[in-house]
């Protein structure tokens, strides 16, 4: 199968890096979250364009992640905004989901683990319940709230910061009685566009990481020579290529099987498998061999190893998708 990018997705993922590199300076440790003005920029250019579908969108996520953006990409254009322009009514459109491409606004969907419960529950209309780590909750203008009865938009609500292992881009977010706006989207659509999108962050995460720990080869010397050099440097680095090349191919493979609305689950859990496993065996290869300077949290490389563990672990780890890989598997033997 050919993963080639099309000339669009080239040129949009090339006019991304060309915003990112200009404009996004990532925060230290426990610091930023999210930048206001690189996000309306965004806006500005159209890379949150309304008229790009997933695939597009992958293309400007790994660059966002390759480039660690503050900007809330994923949550807000590729799973809120996008399920409001499938599901939503016109009016759902216009006053939410334009002023996402806009760069305007921020949605946020508390999504749970796979497999978990929607920790929220609903009745006569009013939602209530909490959901920890919200990505991008602490700056988010309304929330998608999956249910046990439907998916709700909702704007009041409690919201407490938190900070997380690499940037404060996340937030408690609590609903107690609060009025909910129906929203027409499976449940399900939700969590395989976000899934899918956090996988493309990771990519990014992890080609940067990769690269960077090359070029960190090829330079640092020791014995009179470059550290590239030792056999065990090279095999370290041969299999963090092959882990890249793993999650860039289940990641492609499960955006165009939802893209096409085909049958997707198992593709889905795949990548999010490699995306978190590869990603945690990638991070760690990037820490060791830099050596001591892999561990402080000043060094940019800190910055990747810390965004690699929270994607590897955001909405369900490699052993969470394994097993419900594993029970698609069994349900359907032959």
């Amino acid at each position: 199968m050919d993963f080639t990018m099309t000339e669009t997705q080239q040129e949009l993922a090339a006019l991304t890096r060309r915003v990112l590199d200009d404009r996004a300076k990532p925060g230290q440790h426990g610091e930023g979250g999210f930048d206001p003005e690189l996000w309306r920029e965004l806006g500005r250019v159209g890379v949150i364009d309304a008229d790009f579908e997933l695939l597009e969108q992958c293309a400007v996520l790994t660059e966002i992640g390759r480039a660690l953006a503050p900007v809330p990409y994923l949550p807000s254009r590729t799973v809120a905004a996008g399920a409001l322009f499938a599901f939503g009514t016109p009016e759902q459109i216009e006053r939410w989901a334009m002023p996402v491409v806009r760069g305007e606004r921020v949605l946020a969907v508390a999504l749970p683990d796979i497999g978990g419960a929607p920790g929220f529950s609903v009745e006569r209309g009013r939602v209530s319940g909490a959901r920890t780590a919200v990505p991008f909750g602490a700056f988010a203008d309304g929330f998608l709230v999956p249910t046990g009865d439907g998916v709700f938009l909702v704007e009041q609500a409690e919201v407490q910061p938190q900070s997380v292992i690499d940037t404060a881009d996340a937030a408690l977010v609590q609903l107690d009685d609060v009025p909910g706006e129906p929203v027409d989207v499976p449940a399900e659509w939700l969590r395989l566009h976000a899934t899918v999108g956090l996988c493309a962050v990771q990519l990014g995460v992890l080609e940067s990481a990769l690269e960077r720990t090359a070029s960190y080869a090829r330079e640092r010397k020791q014995f009179g020579q470059p550290i590239g050099g030792f056999q065990a440097v090279r095999h370290r680095l041969a299999d963090a290529y092959l882990d890249v090349e793993a999650v860039r191919l289940s990641l492609w493979q499960a955006a165009w099987r939802v893209a096409e609305d085909l049958p997707a689950t198992e593709a889905v859990a795949t990548a999010k498998y490699w995306a978190a496993d590869a990603g945690h065996r990638v991070a760690h290869t990037a820490v060791h061999v830099h050596g001591g300077v892999g561990i402080d949290v000043e060094h940019p490389v800190h910055r990747y190893f810390a965004a690699a563990k929270r994607l590897e672990f955001t909405w369900g780890g490699a052993t969470a998708h394994l097993r419900a890989l594993g029970d698609l598997l069994a349900a359907d033997p032959a």
